[in-house]
């Protein structure tokens, strides 16, 4: 498995992962009117290649399947975080993680943050970070409960 920077042609394979994602593993913490506002069954494969080409976004090429992918944008805030449902616990998401953090550190970023959904707050919290607060945020008329957690690095 090769961590990489995103490829314009993997929009379309990043977008049903993240949809995907969103409508079979956090409904295990969100309701099904929750994940459908979340990720609509209207994908727009152009915006998600448009954001993903903004940021420093990571993608886990396993020879051609992407198994997971995370953005970094230039203010230590980490957008989107996936993991395909074919490898959750597999190391994946640390291996994105890794990159983003080293990222950062070259950037000279000394604080990430990110608005973890309570699917991904064990895995943030695994990896360094501390809960500000929790939150509650909507989206297409949807009520969420996500948390906002930082972590400060130290340069190397």
């Amino acid at each position: 498995m090769k961590i990489r920077l995103f490829q314009q042609q993997d929009a379309e394979q990043i977008a049903q992962l993240f949809h995907e994602t969103v409508r079979e593993i956090n409904i295990s913490d969100y309701s099904n009117n929750q994940v459908k506002a979340w990720a609509p069954d209207n994908i727009d494969f152009r915006n998600w290649a448009k954001v993903c080409s903004e940021r420093f976004t990571y993608v886990a090429d396993d020879r051609g399947v992407i198994a997971g992918f995370g953005e970094l944008e230039l203010n230590g805030h980490i957008d989107c975080f996936y993991c395909h449902k074919n490898y959750l616990r597999m190391g994946v998401g640390s291996k994105i993680y890794s990159a983003i953090e080293a990222k950062a550190d070259e950037l000279g970023i000394n604080r990430l943050y990110v608005e973890a959904s309570i699917t991904a707050k064990p895995f943030f919290l695994h990896m360094g970070f501390s809960i500000i607060t929790e939150q509650q945020v909507e989206r297409r008329g949807e009520v969420f409960v996500n948390y906002v957690m930082e972590k400060f690095l130290i340069s190397s």
